[in-house]
Protein backbone atom coordinates (compact mmCIF):
# COMPACT_ATOMS: atom_id res chain seq x y z
CA UNK A 1 0.00 0.00 0.00
CA UNK A 2 1.82 2.69 -1.15
CA UNK A 3 -0.52 5.42 -1.27
CA UNK A 4 0.06 7.94 1.68
CA UNK A 5 -4.52 8.67 1.85
CA UNK A 6 -4.94 4.64 2.28
CA UNK A 7 -2.35 4.12 5.00
CA UNK A 8 -3.70 7.54 6.56
CA UNK A 9 -7.19 5.82 6.23
CA UNK A 10 -6.12 2.70 7.40
CA UNK A 11 -4.20 3.76 10.35
CA UNK A 12 -7.66 6.04 11.46
CA UNK A 13 -9.90 2.78 10.57
CA UNK A 14 -7.51 0.58 13.12
CA UNK A 15 -7.38 2.78 15.47
CA UNK A 16 -10.68 2.93 16.01
CA UNK A 17 -12.12 -0.21 15.62
CA UNK A 18 -9.08 -1.03 18.41
CA UNK A 19 -11.09 1.56 20.58
CA UNK A 20 -14.17 0.15 20.11
CA UNK A 21 -13.08 -3.56 20.62
CA UNK A 22 -11.23 -2.91 23.92
CA UNK A 23 -13.93 -0.53 25.17
CA UNK A 24 -16.62 -3.60 24.50
CA UNK A 25 -14.43 -5.99 25.88
CA UNK A 26 -14.06 -3.98 29.08
CA UNK A 27 -18.02 -3.33 29.14
CA UNK A 28 -18.75 -6.87 28.58
CA UNK A 29 -16.70 -7.62 31.86
CA UNK A 30 -17.54 -5.40 34.01
CA UNK A 31 -21.65 -5.69 32.71
CA UNK A 32 -22.07 -9.25 32.78
CA UNK A 33 -24.22 -11.26 34.89
CA UNK A 34 -23.32 -12.56 38.49
CA UNK A 35 -21.46 -16.11 38.92
CA UNK A 36 -23.91 -18.83 39.03
CA UNK A 37 -23.09 -20.19 42.41
CA UNK A 38 -24.29 -16.03 43.74
CA UNK A 39 -27.46 -16.68 41.62
CA UNK A 40 -28.82 -19.53 42.36
CA UNK A 41 -28.63 -19.29 46.29
CA UNK A 42 -31.59 -16.65 46.07
CA UNK A 43 -33.14 -18.39 43.53
CA UNK A 44 -33.50 -21.47 45.84
CA UNK A 45 -34.69 -19.76 48.10
CA UNK A 46 -37.66 -18.66 46.34
CA UNK A 47 -38.15 -22.13 45.11
CA UNK A 48 -38.13 -24.05 48.48
CA UNK A 49 -40.99 -21.58 49.69
CA UNK A 50 -42.95 -22.09 46.56
CA UNK A 51 -41.93 -25.71 47.18
CA UNK A 52 -43.70 -25.94 50.70
CA UNK A 53 -46.67 -23.67 50.06
CA UNK A 54 -47.49 -26.06 46.79
CA UNK A 55 -46.93 -29.13 49.17
CA UNK A 56 -49.54 -27.71 51.74
CA UNK A 57 -52.29 -25.85 49.52
CA UNK A 58 -52.38 -27.14 46.06
CA UNK A 59 -55.25 -25.37 45.06
CA UNK A 60 -53.96 -21.94 46.37
CA UNK A 61 -50.48 -22.75 44.77
CA UNK A 62 -52.32 -23.49 41.36
CA UNK A 63 -54.83 -20.24 41.41
CA UNK A 64 -51.88 -18.42 42.20
CA UNK A 65 -50.10 -19.43 39.27
CA UNK A 66 -47.65 -21.91 40.28
CA UNK A 67 -47.51 -24.25 37.34
CA UNK A 68 -47.29 -28.32 38.96
CA UNK A 69 -46.64 -30.99 36.13
CA UNK A 70 -46.24 -34.61 37.05
CA UNK A 71 -42.90 -34.69 34.60
CA UNK A 72 -40.03 -31.89 35.00
CA UNK A 73 -39.78 -29.52 32.13
CA UNK A 74 -38.30 -30.86 28.92
CA UNK A 75 -35.12 -29.54 27.06
CA UNK A 76 -31.35 -30.05 27.91
CA UNK A 77 -30.37 -30.46 31.55
CA UNK A 78 -27.67 -28.11 32.17
CA UNK A 79 -25.93 -30.53 35.24
CA UNK A 80 -23.65 -27.70 36.26
CA UNK A 81 -26.34 -25.14 37.51
CA UNK A 82 -28.60 -28.27 38.70
CA UNK A 83 -26.27 -29.10 41.02
CA UNK A 84 -25.80 -25.75 42.28
CA UNK A 85 -29.22 -25.66 42.83
CA UNK A 86 -29.75 -28.87 44.85
CA UNK A 87 -27.19 -27.99 47.12
CA UNK A 88 -28.31 -24.72 48.05
CA UNK A 89 -31.42 -25.99 48.59
CA UNK A 90 -29.71 -28.88 50.89
CA UNK A 91 -28.30 -26.58 52.78
CA UNK A 92 -31.75 -24.50 53.30
CA UNK A 93 -34.51 -26.70 53.32
CA UNK A 94 -32.98 -30.14 52.89
CA UNK A 95 -32.63 -32.46 50.13
CA UNK A 96 -35.14 -31.93 47.20
CA UNK A 97 -34.78 -33.13 43.42
CA UNK A 98 -33.82 -30.44 41.19
CA UNK A 99 -33.56 -29.97 37.23
CA UNK A 100 -32.53 -27.27 35.37
CA UNK A 101 -33.18 -27.52 32.00
CA UNK A 102 -32.96 -24.92 28.14
CA UNK A 103 -35.58 -24.00 26.64
CA UNK A 104 -35.24 -23.78 22.76
CA UNK A 105 -36.00 -20.09 23.18
CA UNK A 106 -33.03 -19.99 25.23
CA UNK A 107 -34.55 -18.90 28.32
CA UNK A 108 -33.59 -21.70 31.27
CA UNK A 109 -36.85 -23.73 33.38
CA UNK A 110 -35.91 -25.25 36.99
CA UNK A 111 -38.35 -28.23 37.98
CA UNK A 112 -38.49 -29.08 41.67
CA UNK A 113 -39.27 -32.33 42.79
CA UNK A 114 -42.13 -32.20 45.19
CA UNK A 115 -43.35 -34.65 48.69
CA UNK A 116 -45.81 -36.64 45.90
CA UNK A 117 -43.78 -37.06 43.53
CA UNK A 118 -44.86 -34.30 41.14
CA UNK A 119 -43.11 -31.20 39.88
CA UNK A 120 -42.70 -27.50 40.52
CA UNK A 121 -42.12 -26.06 37.47
CA UNK A 122 -40.67 -22.36 37.59
CA UNK A 123 -38.95 -19.77 34.83
CA UNK A 124 -35.88 -18.93 36.27
CA UNK A 125 -34.55 -14.99 35.58
CA UNK A 126 -32.27 -14.08 32.93
CA UNK A 127 -29.25 -12.34 34.34
CA UNK A 128 -26.65 -12.96 31.55
CA UNK A 129 -26.15 -11.97 27.87
CA UNK A 130 -29.74 -11.91 26.15
CA UNK A 131 -30.56 -14.53 23.78
CA UNK A 132 -28.01 -14.29 20.32
CA UNK A 133 -26.02 -11.90 22.51
CA UNK A 134 -22.97 -12.99 20.06
CA UNK A 135 -24.81 -12.05 16.44
CA UNK A 136 -26.16 -8.62 17.99
CA UNK A 137 -22.38 -7.40 19.03
CA UNK A 138 -21.38 -8.98 15.48
CA UNK A 139 -23.53 -7.04 14.06
CA UNK A 140 -23.16 -4.09 16.02
CA UNK A 141 -19.42 -4.01 15.40
CA UNK A 142 -19.97 -4.22 11.80
CA UNK A 143 -21.90 -1.20 11.99
CA UNK A 144 -18.90 0.44 13.67
CA UNK A 145 -16.37 -0.91 11.30
CA UNK A 146 -18.49 0.54 8.40
CA UNK A 147 -19.44 4.03 9.94
CA UNK A 148 -15.13 4.28 11.06
CA UNK A 149 -14.24 3.37 7.22
CA UNK A 150 -16.15 6.28 5.78
CA UNK A 151 -15.04 8.63 8.60
CA UNK A 152 -11.70 7.19 7.87
CA UNK A 153 -11.85 7.86 4.35
CA UNK A 154 -13.60 11.28 4.36
CA UNK A 155 -10.57 12.29 7.13
CA UNK A 156 -7.96 11.12 5.12
CA UNK A 157 -8.84 13.20 2.04
CA UNK A 158 -8.70 16.58 3.73
CA UNK A 159 -4.96 15.22 5.06
CA UNK A 160 -3.94 15.00 1.74
CA UNK A 161 -5.73 17.61 0.34
CA UNK A 162 -2.46 20.15 0.55
CA UNK A 163 -0.49 16.74 -1.00
CA UNK A 164 -2.98 16.50 -3.76
CA UNK A 165 -2.70 20.20 -4.66
CA UNK A 166 1.13 20.18 -4.88
CA UNK A 167 0.52 16.88 -6.43
CA UNK A 168 -1.80 18.76 -9.38
CA UNK A 169 0.23 21.47 -9.70
CA UNK A 170 3.87 19.35 -10.59
CA UNK A 171 1.89 17.96 -13.16
CA UNK A 172 0.55 21.45 -14.27
CA UNK A 173 4.30 22.77 -14.88
CA UNK A 174 4.13 24.66 -18.18
CA UNK A 175 7.17 23.59 -20.39
CA UNK A 176 8.73 27.41 -19.19
CA UNK A 177 8.96 26.27 -15.24
CA UNK A 178 5.78 27.84 -14.09
CA UNK A 179 2.64 26.86 -12.70
CA UNK A 180 -0.94 28.24 -13.61
CA UNK A 181 -2.23 30.03 -11.10
CA UNK A 182 -4.04 28.21 -8.33
CA UNK A 183 -7.00 29.67 -6.42
CA UNK A 184 -6.00 30.74 -2.79
CA UNK A 185 -9.19 29.72 -1.01
CA UNK A 186 -10.49 26.92 1.27
CA UNK A 187 -8.88 25.94 4.87
CA UNK A 188 -6.25 28.08 6.10
CA UNK A 189 -3.43 24.78 5.23
CA UNK A 190 -4.80 25.07 1.40
CA UNK A 191 -4.61 28.87 1.10
CA UNK A 192 -0.78 28.92 2.64
CA UNK A 193 0.08 26.16 0.10
CA UNK A 194 -1.26 28.09 -2.77
CA UNK A 195 0.35 31.22 -2.01
CA UNK A 196 3.47 29.24 -2.03
CA UNK A 197 3.13 27.85 -5.38
CA UNK A 198 1.46 30.95 -6.43
CA UNK A 199 4.92 32.81 -5.18
CA UNK A 200 6.96 30.35 -6.24
CA UNK A 201 6.09 30.50 -9.93
CA UNK A 202 6.12 34.10 -10.33
CA UNK A 203 9.60 34.18 -8.98
CA UNK A 204 10.24 31.66 -11.60
CA UNK A 205 8.73 33.64 -14.74
CA UNK A 206 10.71 36.69 -13.33
CA UNK A 207 14.36 35.10 -12.84
CA UNK A 208 13.54 33.30 -16.24
CA UNK A 209 12.21 36.47 -18.03
CA UNK A 210 15.31 37.62 -16.79
CA UNK A 211 17.82 35.22 -18.09
CA UNK A 212 16.62 35.70 -21.43
CA UNK A 213 16.37 39.33 -21.23
CA UNK A 214 20.01 39.29 -20.55
CA UNK A 215 20.92 36.96 -23.31
CA UNK A 216 19.21 38.74 -25.77
CA UNK A 217 20.39 41.92 -25.09
CA UNK A 218 23.92 40.51 -24.93
CA UNK A 219 23.20 38.72 -28.44
CA UNK A 220 21.99 42.04 -29.54
CA UNK A 221 24.70 43.92 -28.29
CA UNK A 222 27.69 41.95 -30.06
CA UNK A 223 26.41 42.85 -33.10
CA UNK A 224 28.29 46.58 -33.01
CA UNK A 225 31.51 45.37 -32.25
CA UNK A 226 31.54 42.38 -34.24
CA UNK A 227 30.94 44.98 -36.88
CA UNK A 228 33.40 47.17 -36.12
CA UNK A 229 35.63 44.28 -36.03
CA UNK A 230 35.10 42.69 -39.06
CA UNK A 231 35.61 46.49 -41.03
CA UNK A 232 38.97 46.15 -39.39
CA UNK A 233 39.50 42.97 -40.20
CA UNK A 234 39.32 43.93 -44.18
CA UNK A 235 42.67 46.18 -43.85
CA UNK A 236 44.54 43.05 -42.77
CA UNK A 237 46.66 43.24 -45.37
CA UNK A 238 48.04 39.65 -44.91
CA UNK A 239 44.73 37.33 -46.56
CA UNK A 240 45.71 34.37 -44.60
CA UNK A 241 45.32 36.20 -41.08
CA UNK A 242 42.40 38.41 -42.50
CA UNK A 243 40.32 35.10 -43.39
CA UNK A 244 40.66 33.82 -39.74
CA UNK A 245 39.55 37.11 -38.31
CA UNK A 246 36.99 36.72 -40.49
CA UNK A 247 36.17 33.48 -40.03
CA UNK A 248 36.07 33.82 -35.74
CA UNK A 249 33.58 36.52 -36.57
CA UNK A 250 31.36 34.55 -38.99
CA UNK A 251 31.21 32.29 -35.37
CA UNK A 252 30.45 34.74 -32.78
CA UNK A 253 27.57 35.98 -35.40
CA UNK A 254 26.71 32.40 -35.03
CA UNK A 255 26.05 32.37 -31.76
CA UNK A 256 24.36 35.70 -31.23
CA UNK A 257 22.24 34.56 -33.38
CA UNK A 258 21.23 31.38 -32.19
CA UNK A 259 21.28 32.68 -28.80
CA UNK A 260 18.90 35.11 -30.12
CA UNK A 261 16.50 32.35 -31.83
CA UNK A 262 16.47 30.10 -28.40
CA UNK A 263 15.49 33.27 -25.99
CA UNK A 264 12.76 33.93 -29.62
CA UNK A 265 11.67 30.18 -29.22
CA UNK A 266 11.30 30.36 -25.47
CA UNK A 267 8.71 33.51 -25.13
CA UNK A 268 6.91 32.43 -28.38
CA UNK A 269 3.47 32.42 -28.17
CA UNK A 270 2.53 30.88 -31.83
CA UNK A 271 -1.10 30.10 -32.80
CA UNK A 272 -1.67 26.06 -32.87
CA UNK A 273 -2.81 25.00 -36.55
CA UNK A 274 -3.26 21.30 -37.96
CA UNK A 275 -0.05 20.95 -39.32
CA UNK A 276 1.04 18.05 -41.71
CA UNK A 277 3.90 16.53 -39.96
CA UNK A 278 4.70 14.28 -42.67
CA UNK A 279 4.76 16.81 -46.04
CA UNK A 280 6.75 19.24 -43.25
CA UNK A 281 9.73 16.29 -43.07
CA UNK A 282 9.58 15.99 -46.97
CA UNK A 283 10.18 19.88 -46.96
CA UNK A 284 12.90 19.61 -44.99
CA UNK A 285 14.86 16.33 -46.78
CA UNK A 286 14.20 18.07 -50.42
CA UNK A 287 15.87 21.66 -48.87
CA UNK A 288 18.43 19.49 -47.19
CA UNK A 289 19.68 17.39 -49.91
CA UNK A 290 19.47 20.88 -52.46
CA UNK A 291 22.78 22.24 -50.59
CA UNK A 292 24.39 18.43 -50.62
CA UNK A 293 23.49 17.26 -47.48
CA UNK A 294 23.39 13.44 -46.79
CA UNK A 295 19.44 13.46 -46.27
CA UNK A 296 17.45 10.33 -47.04
CA UNK A 297 13.35 10.32 -46.11
CA UNK A 298 11.81 6.17 -45.48
CA UNK A 299 8.18 6.02 -44.74
CA UNK A 300 6.45 8.94 -44.22
CA UNK A 301 2.90 7.92 -43.35
CA UNK A 302 0.21 11.10 -43.31
CA UNK A 303 0.31 12.47 -39.77
CA UNK A 304 -1.19 15.56 -38.68
CA UNK A 305 -0.80 16.92 -35.33
CA UNK A 306 -1.75 20.48 -33.48
CA UNK A 307 1.68 23.02 -33.54
CA UNK A 308 3.08 26.32 -35.13
CA UNK A 309 3.92 25.08 -38.52
CA UNK A 310 7.14 27.24 -38.64
CA UNK A 311 8.33 26.16 -35.26
CA UNK A 312 8.07 22.57 -35.78
CA UNK A 313 10.10 23.03 -39.16
CA UNK A 314 12.67 25.07 -37.48
CA UNK A 315 12.94 22.08 -34.68
CA UNK A 316 13.41 19.25 -37.19
CA UNK A 317 15.30 21.26 -39.46
CA UNK A 318 18.00 21.44 -36.44
CA UNK A 319 17.81 17.96 -35.49
CA UNK A 320 18.11 16.58 -39.43
CA UNK A 321 21.08 19.00 -40.12
CA UNK A 322 22.71 17.28 -36.96
CA UNK A 323 22.28 14.04 -38.00
CA UNK A 324 23.53 14.57 -41.13
CA UNK A 325 26.55 16.94 -39.53
CA UNK A 326 27.56 14.82 -37.15
CA UNK A 327 26.52 11.93 -37.98
CA UNK A 328 27.79 11.42 -41.54
CA UNK A 329 23.94 10.76 -42.91
CA UNK A 330 20.56 10.87 -41.67
CA UNK A 331 17.54 8.34 -42.46
CA UNK A 332 14.09 9.97 -41.44
CA UNK A 333 10.79 8.39 -41.27
CA UNK A 334 7.14 9.20 -40.00
CA UNK A 335 5.17 6.63 -38.86
CA UNK A 336 2.57 5.83 -35.80
CA UNK A 337 2.59 4.65 -32.40
CA UNK A 338 -0.90 4.11 -30.49
CA UNK A 339 -2.62 8.37 -30.65
CA UNK A 340 0.91 9.63 -31.40
CA UNK A 341 2.56 10.76 -34.63
CA UNK A 342 5.96 9.66 -34.21
CA UNK A 343 9.25 11.11 -36.27
CA UNK A 344 12.63 8.86 -36.07
CA UNK A 345 16.14 10.19 -37.29
CA UNK A 346 18.97 7.71 -37.21
CA UNK A 347 22.44 8.68 -38.78
CA UNK A 348 25.93 6.24 -39.39
CA UNK A 349 27.91 8.49 -37.11
CA UNK A 350 29.96 7.30 -33.83
CA UNK A 351 27.17 8.26 -31.52
CA UNK A 352 27.69 9.82 -27.75
CA UNK A 353 29.25 7.98 -25.17
CA UNK A 354 26.70 7.12 -23.00
CA UNK A 355 27.76 8.82 -19.91
CA UNK A 356 27.14 12.14 -21.75
CA UNK A 357 23.95 11.68 -23.67
CA UNK A 358 21.73 13.41 -20.78
CA UNK A 359 23.77 16.48 -21.77
CA UNK A 360 23.07 16.42 -25.39
CA UNK A 361 19.91 19.20 -25.59
CA UNK A 362 22.49 21.72 -22.85
CA UNK A 363 23.10 24.95 -24.72
CA UNK A 364 26.38 25.08 -26.58
CA UNK A 365 27.03 21.51 -25.65
CA UNK A 366 29.77 19.19 -28.01
CA UNK A 367 31.07 15.54 -27.25
CA UNK A 368 34.36 16.93 -28.20
CA UNK A 369 35.44 20.58 -27.60
CA UNK A 370 38.81 20.12 -29.92
CA UNK A 371 35.80 19.70 -32.76
CA UNK A 372 34.17 22.79 -32.54
CA UNK A 373 36.10 24.19 -35.25
CA UNK A 374 35.63 21.21 -37.40
CA UNK A 375 31.55 21.60 -37.83
CA UNK A 376 30.01 24.83 -38.23
CA UNK A 377 26.92 26.18 -35.66
CA UNK A 378 26.78 27.30 -32.05
CA UNK A 379 25.76 24.14 -30.21
CA UNK A 380 22.09 25.61 -29.78
CA UNK A 381 20.51 23.64 -32.47
CA UNK A 382 19.05 20.64 -29.86
CA UNK A 383 18.22 23.03 -26.95
CA UNK A 384 16.27 24.84 -29.37
CA UNK A 385 14.86 21.60 -30.95
CA UNK A 386 13.50 20.36 -28.15
CA UNK A 387 12.21 23.80 -26.01
CA UNK A 388 9.97 23.77 -29.59
CA UNK A 389 8.93 20.16 -29.31
CA UNK A 390 8.06 20.68 -25.32
CA UNK A 391 6.33 23.63 -25.51
CA UNK A 392 4.06 21.77 -28.32
CA UNK A 393 3.17 19.09 -25.94
CA UNK A 394 5.57 16.72 -27.97
CA UNK A 395 8.65 14.22 -26.38
CA UNK A 396 12.37 14.11 -27.71
CA UNK A 397 14.41 11.32 -27.03
CA UNK A 398 18.22 10.50 -27.92
CA UNK A 399 19.59 7.27 -27.29
CA UNK A 400 22.79 5.16 -29.13
CA UNK A 401 21.84 2.63 -31.94
CA UNK A 402 23.95 -0.62 -32.21
CA UNK A 403 26.55 -0.98 -33.68
CA UNK A 404 26.84 2.53 -33.95
CA UNK A 405 25.09 5.36 -34.75
CA UNK A 406 22.50 7.30 -33.01
CA UNK A 407 18.62 7.49 -32.93
CA UNK A 408 16.76 10.92 -32.51
CA UNK A 409 12.56 10.27 -32.00
CA UNK A 410 9.95 13.14 -32.16
CA UNK A 411 6.49 12.30 -30.51
CA UNK A 412 3.79 14.37 -30.93
CA UNK A 413 0.34 13.69 -29.68
CA UNK A 414 -1.26 12.99 -32.85
CA UNK A 415 -4.59 15.60 -33.86
CA UNK A 416 -6.52 13.37 -36.34
CA UNK A 417 -5.20 10.09 -36.49
CA UNK A 418 -3.94 8.37 -39.61
CA UNK A 419 -4.66 11.32 -42.01
CA UNK A 420 -5.56 11.01 -45.38
CA UNK A 421 -2.71 11.52 -48.24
Amino acid sequence: MRSLGARLALLLLTAIVLVVISSSLVASLVMRGPRPDMMIQPMARQLAILATFAEKDRASATSAGLVVAPVPADGPRDEELSRFLMEALLRISGMRQAIISHQSTGEMIASLKLDDGTWLIMPMPQHGPPPGGWKILAEWLGLIIIGSVLVSIFAASKLMKPLRLLEQAVAAVNPDGTLPHIPETGPGEIRVTAQALNGLSARVKAATESRMRLVAAAGHDLRTPMTRMRLRAEFIKNDEERQKWLADLEELDRIADSAIGLVREEISSDSLEQVRLDAIVKDIVTELKAIDMHVESGELEPATISAGPLAVTRALRNLLINAATHGQSAMVTVTHLGSRAVVRITDTGPGIPEERLNQVFEPFFRIDIARQKSFPGAGLGMAIAREIVTRFGGEITVRNRQPKGLEQVVSFKSAAGRSAS
